[in-house]
């Protein structure tokens, strides 16, 4: 039993590579058809229930296909690292110490990068 345990992937890792399988596709994906993309040996149950819960987090949608769902991404990979900044931000109750703190971590050309968007309003 500690052998399987000690097989298990870091946190995380099976969403990012469900989301890597989402973003390549050009259409919808059922859990079976993500399962197949990920060639990894996964359950099919397992990957309906990665779906389920990145449905539940806002971080893919879904729509009905016959019995089931097919799942697509709401956001690209960059609106989602985004928005886990803002998760990350919105968890800390001293958001200008936070901020203070990223941004005194930025490399100049971050820095600058990030200075020309707050002068531009670019979105």
């Amino acid at each position: 039993m500690a052998e399987a345990k000690d097989e298990r992937r870091p946190a995380g890792e099976l969403e990012a590579s469900v989301m890597a399988a989402l973003w390549a596709a050009d259409a919808p994906r059922t859990p079976g058809q993500v399962q197949q993309s990920l060639g990894s040996g996964l359950a099919r149950t397992t990957v309906t229930t990665i779906l389920s819960r990145l449905h539940d987090k806002g971080i893919v949608g879904r729509r009905r296909e016959g019995r089931g769902y097919a799942y697509f991404p709401v956001q690209d990979a960059h609106g989602l690292t985004a928005r886990r900044m803002h998760t990350e931000l919105d968890r800390d109750s001293d958001r200008h110490t936070v901020l203070a703190r990223f941004v005194a971590q930025l490399s100049e050309d971050d820095e600058r990068v990030l200075r020309d968007l707050l002068e531009s309003g670019e979105q």
